[in-house]
C-alpha cells in the first residue's frame, strides 16, 4: 500500500514561489501533481515518469517544474510567478503499475492520493 503525504502549501502573494513536496511511502512508478479549486473539477498540473520525462499543463508550463528524489521517495512541485488562478488545493498522486492507459494528467491513471496541501495566491 502507497501512502502519500503533501507539505510546504501556504499563502503568497501574486509573483511569489513555493515549493510542494510528497513524501511517499510505498512503491510508485509514475507520478504527478494535481489540484483543484473550490467549485471546479481536478485539474493535472505536472507528471513525472519513472525515466525522469516531465509533462506540464499548459497554465504552468514556464512556471512550474516537477522533480522526483528516489533515493528520498519525495517528488516536488517548484511554482514560480504564481498567480491567484493557481489557487488550489493540490494534491500529489501515484500509480504502481507502469503502464499508462490514459495521459500523465489524466487523474485515471493515479490509483493513490495524498490529503492535499492548501495554496493560495493574493493578488
Amino acid at each position: 500500500q502507497v501512502q502519500l503525504v503533501e507539505s510546504g502549501g501556504g499563502s503568497v502573494q501574486a509573483g511569489g514561489s513555493l515549493r510542494l513536496s510528497c513524501a511517499a511511502s510505498g512503491y510508485t512508478v509514475n507520478m504527478a501533481w494535481f489540484r483543484q479549486a473550490p467549485g471546479k473539477g481536478r485539474e493535472g498540473v505536472a507528471a513525472v515518469d519513472s525515466d525522469g520525462s516531465t509533462t506540464y499543463a499548459d497554465s504552468v508550463k514556464g512556471r512550474f517544474t516537477i522533480s522526483r528524489d528516489k533515493a528520498k521517495s519525495t517528488l516536488y512541485l517548484q511554482m514560480n510567478s504564481l498567480k491567484p488562478e493557481d489557487t488550489a488545493m493540490y494534491s500529489c498522486a501515484a500509480e504502481s503499475w507502469g503502464q499508462r492507459l490514459y495521459s500523465a494528467l489524466s487523474e485515471y491513471e493515479y490509483t493513490y492520493w495524498g490529503q492535499g496541501t492548501q495554496v493560495t495566491v493574493s493578488s
